[in-house]
């Protein structure tokens, strides 16, 4: 036996204690290697490209798993400065622009992908991201105090909180280059919104939507008695900066209960012409129902009655329809 093959026991001993020196040495030369994204304590900002996509899946209290992809359309938004991020379907865009449950739709910045809220960019991540680094943001007409948690492998742990208790839990994939979780939380603990990430890739082609919204009317009946009607009146306006809309979008719950129970729903224009008309009979639902309108009038009259054990959840949001072919 030569001593290439195997040394005596107090050589092994000794060659294992080097071992073990040498990478603990080489470990305590990194400042907590659950911060190392490859090779740097920081992350900087992607630079998205026309055609890169992300296929995401969200849950409301509004819209359970609602399945989007959403597409980078443009990259010379604002001056050359942001990215327009579009989606997939015109369905889809249609559905963000009356529940507006995606707060990432639409222009974001190219310096930190910063949304834009009531038109002012939120800086929703503070690129490039260090563990512990903090900012503040409004989103969902919150204020924010947010910073960043934990940096691992592709993967950036941020989370924000609010003066009501409400909070924020988000998760950065610099392997993807776009957030792979947002989970948004109010105060009571009921889940307003949990964005996950599926799939993600490159060079998508085709047709990809933004529909850009303005809420226009909401409310929702509930027991409202034995036998009731409800007269309501709104006006409909411009986009503030956009002009006129292209559409109006509505959104709708309904259930009625057995028996005798049933709810008819007209809406009319100023010239008392119907735009939408629905009734439901003893025991019919519907849920997350989904239409458009023509181009309005000035003025709308809703009426609505009903009778026995019901409920109805209307919301009219404005519509304007940018399209991008890929």
């Amino acid at each position: 036996m030569t001593d290439g093959e195997h040394g005596p026991p107090m050589r092994t001993a000794l060659c294992l204690a080097i071992s073990t020196l040498m990478l603990a040495t080489a470990l305590a030369g990194c400042s907590g290697i659950s911060g190392i994204v490859g090779g740097s304590d920081s992350v900087e900002v992607p630079n998205w490209e026309v055609g890169d996509w992300w296929l995401y899946t969200f849950s409301t209290p509004d819209y359970n798993d609602d399945t989007a992809r959403l597409v980078v359309a443009s990259v010379s938004e604002e001056g050359g400065t942001a990215n327009m991020l579009a989606i997939s379907s015109l369905t889809e865009a249609r559905r963000h622009a009356v529940l507006n449950h995606n707060p990432f739709l639409g222009r974001m910045t190219h310096e930190n992908l910063a949304t834009f809220e009531n038109g002012v960019a939120q800086t929703v991540m503070d690129f490039p991201l260090k563990e512990g680094g903090t900012w503040g943001f409004t989103l969902f007409s919150v204020e924010w105090s947010a910073d960043v948690r934990g940096i691992s492998g592709n993967y950036v742990t941020m989370g924000a909180s609010s003066g009501d208790g409400s909070k924020l839990d988000y998760v950065y994939d610099s392997g993807a280059g776009f957030l792979s979780s947002f989970i948004w939380t109010d105060a009571t603990g009921v889940e307003q919104m949990r964005m996950m990430l599926a799939n993600s890739g490159d060079g998508h082609t085709g047709d990809v939507y933004f529909v850009r919204g303005g809420d226009l009317y909401s409310d929702i009946w509930e027991d409202t008695g034995p036998d009731i009607e409800i007269r309501d009146t709104f006006f409909v306006s411009d986009h503030p900066s956009d002009g006129e809309w292209d559409e109006m979008i509505y959104f709708l719950d309904a259930e009625c209960g057995s028996g005798s129970s049933s709810i008819t729903l007209t809406l009319r224009d100023h010239g008392s012409i119907s735009a939408l008309e629905r009734v439901w009979g003893p025991g019919a639902s519907e849920s997350g129902t989904l239409g458009t309108i023509p181009y309005p009038s000035e003025e709308y009259t809703l009426t609505a009655s009903f009778t026995g054990d019901t409920y109805l959840r209307l919301m009219i949001a404005g519509g304007i329809t940018s399209s991008w072919t890929l």
